[in-house]
Parts: structure tokens; C-alpha cells; sequence
């Protein structure tokens, strides 16, 4: 029986992956000034190793600033790229394609860890301020954000850039811009956090500019033979916010500039007073499944994504090119193992390990 297309390999310019399902970035709050330790990389290998095709890393931000808590993975300076190096190559000694998202988390940045209740530190409390296009605070009682400036804007463009250029040299195959979940490229591209009246402001082209920059800047540092994705929130769930057809119009831009390779298509996270209708398993599917067909430009699903045969379905069915998984596999690191199994798909089976799978 010939494999599902969930486990037949996919190839994006250079890079083929040995299956269709992506370990989804997941933040792990346990890095110390931007560093990481040994925990990301048992973290990251053991899923490399349970059988995705792509392992993206946590969102890795850009400069210190641009942190969501102060124990977020970093990527701005040499000695952040040791770690980072060593996660790339577990990654493909598992034999995963290793991938990167770069972020920054623009006015939701300065937060506690959740686990600590994931409020806003104030700078008087070990905090610092935000950066953000327009001086509008996540939360209220969180310090308002500072409002880029142009010349700034300029500076932070350059720091995807070097954070880019960092992510080659440490051996990543994929990078990922975030521009979703209320972070600084969504909160340019939404008319809720952005309240601008000059490039960077008004209609969608002008709040598309930022995320046009980092692109630009960030091609310039990644090797052409290698995918570059962009992280949408397909809507903001919010009157007067992002909505689909708002996305699959700057889709159909992005499909346009000819070097982003795929949307990975997520929803919300703006504004807490968003109002998401219901939450089911697949319920982000459509976002994916619209753009994908009507902006002409692969997609990714993601979104409470747990059960074998749904992931095939999503695939199966072209409803999007690929799906992450995010709590599943941080539940079970060999879920696309235990999916081969229910699939009766050839298993991405390391031989170290083959005794386990008879």
C-alpha cells in the first residue's frame, strides 16, 4: 500500500523533508539571557527523533528587547549561536530538516513566564520597555510601549537580518518570520495595534511595509536555495481587525515576491478581547485551506491538530500542504511514529530504534 501523502516526502527548493508533519515552534521560557542549555536540545532531538519532517525551533528572538519573558531563546549574539548550532545538528542526526523562527515579540514583550502567570514586568521591576508601532499597550497596567521611529524601525529590520545571517552559519535549513500572535510584524500589520499615519500606518500595503523590510533584509542573509515562511494570524477575531480576506490578500503579495515558499497560518493573539467562536480540533484549517487555493502559495495547518487520520485528511485532501503539531508532540515526542502505525505509512524509524516499532 503506497504511503499517505502526510508521510511522502516534500521539497521546497534544496530542502526535501521525509514527511509532511512539523514539530510547531513551542516556546519553553528556559533559556537565561538568550541562551539556551541542554534542555533545548533534548527537547528538540528527542522530537527529531520521534519522526517529524521539520523541527522548527521556539520563536528566537532577535535582540534582548524583543523577548517575550526574560527566559526566551535568543539569537543576537555569537555565543547565543554555539547553542544554536548544536540544536541544527541534532535536529539532522535525527534526520529531520532543522528550521528557525525569528521573532520578536514587539508590546508583548517584558512578560512573566506563564507558568508564573505571564503577566507584564515593569521596568521598575526588572522589566524594560517595548517596542511597537504605535504607543498601545497589550494589557492595561503594562508600561506603554515605545513607538518606533523610522531610523528604529530600520534598526530592527537589521537585526532579522543579522539573526538570519547567525541561523545560516549555524546550519538551519528553514526560517520562519513571525508575523502573528500580536507580536512587533502582526501588530505593524493590524489596524488594532497599529495607529500610524505615515509608511508604516493606514492601509494594507503601508502596515504591510514592515513585514516587506524584514523579508528584503532577511533574503539578502538566506541562501536562495533555502524556504523562507512567514507565520500569518489569518484573522484577528476582532471587529475591525485582521480578517481572511485581509490575509489572503498580503498571501497574494507574499506569493508574489517569488521567495517565500510557504504561510503557516495561525489566528489570533492581538488584543485579549479577541472572541474566537469555538475551538475544535482543525478549527484554523480553513485559513490555511483558503489562502492555499486562492492566493496560490503553500500553507501550513495548525491548530489543536491531534489525531492521525485528521492530520491525513488535511493533507490528503489539499487542504494544506503541511501540518504542525504543537501539544501533541509535546505530549508524545514519537507521535508520527505511533501516525505511521495507525496509517500503516512506512515509519521515520532511526535504525537505533527499530527494535521498539515491530
Amino acid at each position: 500500500m503506497a504511503n499517505p501523502k502526510l508521510f511522502q516526502p516534500v521539497t521546497m527548493r534544496s530542502v526535501t523533508a521525509r514527511n509532511r508533519i512539523v514539530v510547531s515552534p513551542m516556546c519553553q521560557y528556559s533559556a537565561d539571557d538568550g541562551l539556551g542549555s541542554d534542555w533545548h536540545v533534548q527537547h528538540l532531538g528527542a522530537r527529531a527523533a520521534g519522526g517529524a519532517g521539520i523541527v522548527m525551533t521556539e520563536a528566537t528572538h532577535v535582540s534582548a528587547v524583543g523577548r517575550i519573558t526574560p527566559h526566551c531563546l535568543g539569537m543576537w549574539n555569537d555565543e547565543h549561536q554555539a547553542l544554536l548550532t548544536r540544536l541544527a545538528a541534532i535536529i539532522a542526526r535525527c534526520g529531520a530538516v532543522p528550521g528557525i523562527q525569528i521573532a520578536h515579540a514587539g508590546r508583548k514583550a517584558s512578560s512573566q513566564v506563564p507558568w508564573e502567570g505571564g503577566k507584564p514586568i515593569l521596568p521598575q521591576d526588572g522589566g524594560w520597555v517595548p517596542l511597537a508601532p504605535s504607543a498601545l499597550p497589550f494589557v492595561p497596567g503594562a508600561t506603554d510601549p515605545h513607538p518606533l521611529s523610522v531610523n528604529e524601525i530600520a534598526t530592527v529590520v537589521g537585526e532579522f537580518a543579522a539573526t538570519a545571517r547567525r541561523a545560516r552559519q549555524a546550519g538551519f535549513k528553514i526560517a520562519e518570520i513571525h508575523a502573528a500572535h500580536g507580536y512587533l510584524a502582526h501588530s505593524f500589520l493590524s489596524p488594532i495595534s497599529n495607529h500610524r499615519n505615515d509608511g508604516y500606518g493606514g492601509d494594507l500595503a503601508g502596515r504591510a511595509r514592515f513585514l516587506m523590510e524584514v523579508l528584503d533584509a532577511v533574503r539578502a542573509e538566506w541562501p536562495e536555495e533555502l524556504p523562507l515562511w512567514v507565520r500569518l494570524s489569518c484573522t484577528d477575531w476582532m471587529q475591525g481587525g485582521l480578517t481572511l480576506e485581509d490575509s489572503v490578500a498580503l498571501a497574494k503579495l507574499l506569493a508574489a515576491r517569488g521567495d517565500v515558499d510557504l504561510i503557516d497560518c495561525s489566528t489570533g493573539g492581538v488584543s485579549p478581547e479577541q472572541q474566537i467562536p469555538a475551538l475544535y480540533p482543525g478549527y484554523q484549517v480553513p485559513f490555511a485551506e483558503a489562502i492555499k487555493h486562492q492566493a496560490g502559495i503553500a500553507t501550513g495547518a495548525v491548530g489543536l491538530i491531534s489525531e492521525p487520520t485528521h492530520a491525513a485528511e488535511i493533507v490528503g485532501n489539499d487542504r494544506a500542504d503541511l501540518v504542525l503539531l504543537a501539544r501533541a508532540v509535546l505530549a508524545d515526542p514519537g507521535w508520527p511514529l505511533r501516525a505511521a502505525k495507525t496509517l500503516r505509512a512506512e515509519a521515520p524509524l532511526l535504525p537505533q530504534y527499530q527494535r521498539a516499532h515491530l
